[in-house]
């Protein structure tokens, strides 16, 4: 795993967007997964400030996962926040974005579905996530088996706690989410690891230690892993 410290959240979207758009550049029909909350934001705003250097025209998109039982146009579900920060601004055809239905009147045909598309369109080329608190990445919650697949997930109180469920007006009754095997097979993933609220965590995973507590540490067994981390959050005591 690449680890790399930087002074802020900002210098760390400039950092990981520039590999991106060179990535899109080799490879104009990439397909990223993109992670949603306010962790990889400024990461996304880069890529839409910097569209000038490559086309979109072919850039595909998968969304992570998504907060079950909420209707699509909350403004608070993955959905809205995808197409704010992402789809709409980089202007991607919906025939190449792949997205859980929030709302799919039967969630475990809605499982399927994402299953069958990334079948089709995959293996992901470049995955974006997040460190949760608990050490989750997507909803693969504590304790998470490793060859957990694309599923729907019960949630943990720290990811009701989350400012996305908070913010929705009505509890979400579970997460649907790619499992770790999907996250596994992307080729490349960046993790982000920013302010102090997530020293705690970040302390325990940068161990190395594996473990289906901390089902983020399985990134500890990918062959390409950049983690990106800010002074605020990297505490060495």
């Amino acid at each position: 795993m690449y680890i790399k410290e930087l002074k802020d959240s900002k210098e760390i979207a400039r950092a990981i967007s520039d590999l991106i758009v060179e990535r899109i550049k080799e490879k104009p029909n990439l397909l990223i997964c993109a992670a949603t909350g306010g962790t990889p934001t400024q990461t996304y705003q880069q890529l839409v400030d910097q569209k000038s250097r490559y086309s979109t025209e072919k850039l595909r998109v998968i969304k992570l996962d998504e907060w079950g039982g909420v209707p699509m146009d909350n403004p608070e579900t993955c959905e809205s926040y995808m197409q704010k920060h992402i789809l709409k601004p980089l202007n991607i055809h919906q025939e190449n974005y792949f997205g859980f239905n929030s709302n799919a009147p039967n969630p475990e045909e809605e499982i399927q579905r994402i299953k069958s598309e990334l079948k089709k369109n995959g293996p992901i080329d470049i995955c974006i996530l997040g460190l949760g608190m608990n050490g989750h990445i997507a909803f693969n919650e504590p304790p998470s088996d490793f060859n957990s697949e694309c599923h729907i997930a019960t949630l943990s109180k720290e990811s009701l706690l989350h400012p996305m469920a908070v913010g929705m007006g009505t509890n979400p009754t579970c997460g649907l989410t790619l499992g770790i095997q999907e996250i596994m097979q992307s080729k490349t993933i960046f993790l982000i690891i920013t302010g102090e609220h997530k020293q705690e965590i970040a302390k325990n995973f940068l161990t190395g230690s594996v473990s289906k507590h901390l089902p983020a540490s399985y990134l500890w067994m990918h062959s390409d892993v950049h983690c990106y981390i800010d002074k605020q959050a990297n505490n060495k005591k």
